[in-house]
């Protein structure tokens, strides 16, 4: 990890950077979803968040509100671009802890949770703002 002197915080080489509509309400939920802890939060003047960060699983997840009249003039949100071709994956200790701490703060299932043929507990949920989530853990052996 490398110091930025725009952040208050460590950055990684890589680290996603989610654009949604609702970054304040997006942040809410990944506390609730994903456990994510704040780090920064930058509005603009219109109150739409220009930049925020939080860490999720130990790893910095960054995100903004849609501003596309920074852009060519079209959204860059998930539900703008019908879908996201991105998975963000959680590899974490209790799989099913985590899975219904995330449905029950209102993720969407996209692939059930079970035991797969490579050896994880994975499945696949939707946030509220578009963005594909795989959690996983390795499968119990009985």
């Amino acid at each position: 990890m490398t110091e930025n002197a725009n952040t208050d915080f460590p950055m990684p080489p890589v680290a996603p950077h989610l654009i949604v509509k609702g970054a304040a309400e997006a942040i809410d939920f990944y506390k609730a979803a994903f456990g994510a802890v704040e780090l920064h939060r930058m509005p603009s003047e219109d109150g739409r968040l220009m930049h925020a960060a939080v860490t999720i699983n130990g790893g910095l997840v960054m995100l903004m509100d849609d501003f596309p009249e920074y852009g060519d003039g079209k959204g860059s949100t998930p539900e703008a671009l019908g879908g996201s071709p991105v998975v963000l994956h959680l590899d974490v200790a209790d799989v099913d802890a985590a899975w219904k701490r995330a449905v029950n703060a209102g993720a969407t299932v996209i692939m059930e949770l079970a035991d797969q043929f490579w050896g994880d507990r994975y499945g696949q949920v939707r946030d509220p703002f578009g963005h594909v989530w795989s959690l996983a853990s390795p499968a119990q052996k009985t």
